[in-house]
């Protein structure tokens, strides 16, 4: 079935339902990307990938082969040469020369904070934030079943892009990069937009007794996020809680945009860490990127 008519034809995220969650789709020659409006008009140049139109195999048994996954990281789990293409065909989509920056997420809350391209330039540092007020440059995080987050303040100028994973999450990392944008940048909560990408969702990311201790330590009201299953076990509304973060943080929620889709239900657009490591022993990644134009 091809890809267009599955996005047409799902009961529960047609256009309407995706207009009404403040994001739309742009293609370019096959590629698509989930662009959140609001922030757009906000002035940040914002996407978050799907696995469509790229040059990579992540279910195949043979490293590397040819496919048609974009898959945008892992450079031990595929060549490095489809990663670079994935990533043009990708950047292609967002109309624009734009330098893109990332960093080696470690599933803690360090925020990088970078002030020029040289430091932009290098992708080796271990952060699971960026933060930046640069025109003409990218900054992105790497997701297949985490929470991607990306803030932008149109007063300062100033935007950020965060990967909240579980760990991440407990550790408030959306939270801190809120306080990092005011901190650096002088952007005010009360005049941000933020857009959460495609990730688990509440109802399909179970988890264990790790996991609910670790929110149990940070949060006094972490029962909130998780329905229980079996014995030490729960589903975990990462979604909720980084809302909540964001909430926390100052911004109004009215200016907070969550995308409708699960990428562990919807593996024919999204990366599944939980789903596709089980069957094939590794899955490739999405980008969620941030930015804005040099006026």
């Amino acid at each position: 079935m091809p890809v267009e008519t599955i996005m047409e034809n799902d009961p529960e995220v047609d256009d309407e339902t995706l207009a009404d969650s403040g994001f739309y789709w742009r293609e370019h020659n096959g590629v698509k990307v989930l662009v959140c409006r609001p922030l757009e008009s906000a002035g940040f140049v914002n996407g978050f990938s799907t696995r469509l139109g790229g040059v990579s195999d992540v279910r195949s048994e043979t490293y590397g082969q040819l496919g048609s996954d974009l898959n945008l990281a892992g450079y031990d789990e595929d060549l490095a040469e489809n990663i670079e293409e994935n990533r043009r065909r990708f950047l292609a989509v967002l109309d624009g020369e734009y330098t893109l920056s990332t960093v080696w997420q470690v599933h803690g809350d360090a925020i990088k904070v970078i002030r020029s391209y040289a430091d932009a330039r290098e992708t080796d540092q271990k952060f699971d934030a960026l933060a930046s007020d640069l025109p003409d440059l990218l900054i992105g995080v790497k997701t297949a079943d985490c929470v991607p987050i990306l803030i932008g303040d149109p007063v300062s100028g100033a935007f950020a892009a965060v990967h909240a994973g579980w760990r991440g999450t407990a550790q408030s990392i959306a939270k801190k990069g809120v306080e990092s944008l005011a901190r650096e940048f002088g952007a005010r909560p009360g005049s941000m937009f933020a857009a959460i990408g495609p990730s688990a969702c509440g109802r399909k990311y179970e988890i264990g007794k790790d996991v609910i201790d670790a929110f149990a330590e940070n949060f006094s009201t972490s029962g909130k996020y998780f329905t229980p299953t079996v014995e030490g076990h729960a589903l975990v509304d990462l979604q909720g809680a980084n809302i909540d973060q964001l909430t926390n943080a100052g911004i109004d929620p009215a200016n907070i945009f969550t995308s409708p889709f699960c990428t562990i239900e919807r593996t024919d657009l999204f990366y599944s860490y939980r789903v596709e490591k089980k069957l094939y022993g590794r899955t490739g990644r999405s980008l969620s990127v941030i930015g804005r134009r040099n006026p």
